[in-house]
């Protein structure tokens, strides 16, 4: 039988459910379109549609909302592609032919890496680990790609409650408000959640860690801005959109002639934490957490 045929059968039962249904619904979850997803399989569109259909018909659940034009996943769907997605990842893990202490460490951020102790750690380990490189990659996803099997381990803010995530605490780190610099805000010293409260919030949904349930009731922000990126969102706050609030080494790695940034001063500190997939940890993972405690120790 032709491969694209048993990639996308429709006659599944839960003996016969492969890796390679797996990575069919993947790609339909990563494309948000059937017919994207087929092109990426090299299959048709038809054979796409039936493997969703079984797949659903198998777990008794909907996977995908298909109300819209740009398909979405309903929240079993995106339950079902963590579990995917780690199963996917694990596997690729087992069976990569490189020797496992010389392929390099993939360490993923969402966008401030490891705020001023980026380049420090980079260093230090060229320096004391020369035989397994460190790559490290800027990835707009909620893990950092690690989720997806794209990186190793990953740099993360915030609380992380993940099935199959292990998670190390390196440092926490101030909030502060970036705000338009032509903005009267932008001539404060500092500010309060409360001082935000009639103004847009510009929120990354993607990547970034800042929700309306930051700020109590009473003064919550009553208009969103919805980005999908720190690009987008550093644009949008210098446009006069709106106002952000990220961690402290956003201010530091990302400078813009439009944003000032200012301390926040009753805005609880964010969680700095190095993370990796249970059961699919590189062997250098542990030195990594290691050297980056030690510098923050040193610092």
């Amino acid at each position: 039988m032709p491969i694209g045929l048993r990639l996308c059968s429709a006659r599944m039962s839960r003996t016969q459910i492969e890796l390679r249904h797996l990575r069919c619904f993947l790609a339909i979850a990563d494309e948000g379109n059937l017919t994207r997803a087929a092109a990426r399989l090299h299959l048709t569109q038809p054979a796409v549609s039936r493997t969703l259909a079984a797949l659903e018909k198998h777990l008794g659940v909907r996977l995908v909302d298909r109300t819209t034009h740009h398909l979405a996943l309903t929240p079993e769907g995106r339950t079902f592609r963590d579990r995917a997605t780690t199963a996917v990842a694990a596997f690729d893990a087992a069976v990569d032919p490189a020797p496992l202490a010389t392929r390099p460490l993939r360490l993923g951020h969402a966008w401030s890496a490891f705020g001023p102790y980026t380049t420090p750690l980079l260093r230090r380990w060229q320096r004391e680990h020369p035989e397994t490189p460190l790559e490290l990659l800027r990835i707009d996803d909620r893990t950092a790609g690690l989720l997806r099997g794209e990186v190793d381990a990953a740099l993360l803010r915030g609380p992380v409650d993940l099935p199959g995530v292990a998670t190390e605490p390196l440092l926490t780190e101030p909030r502060v408000a970036a705000v338009p610099a032509d903005s009267p805000l932008a001539e404060r010293a500092s500010l309060t959640l409360a001082d935000l409260a009639d103004r847009t919030a510009v929120l990354n949904a993607v990547s970034g860690t800042t929700t309306l349930a930051l700020w109590p009731s009473p003064t919550r922000p009553r208009t969103t801005l919805t980005v999908a990126n720190t690009d987008d969102w550093l644009a949008a706050i210098a446009a006069g959109r709106g106002i952000g609030v990220s961690s402290a080494s956003t201010a530091t790695l990302h400078p813009h002639p439009g944003v000032t940034y200012l301390p926040l001063r009753d805005a609880p500190p964010l969680p700095v934490l190095l993370a990796w997939r249970e059961g699919a940890r590189h062997p250098a993972t542990g030195a990594l957490g290691e050297v980056a405690r030690a510098i923050v120790r040193e610092s």
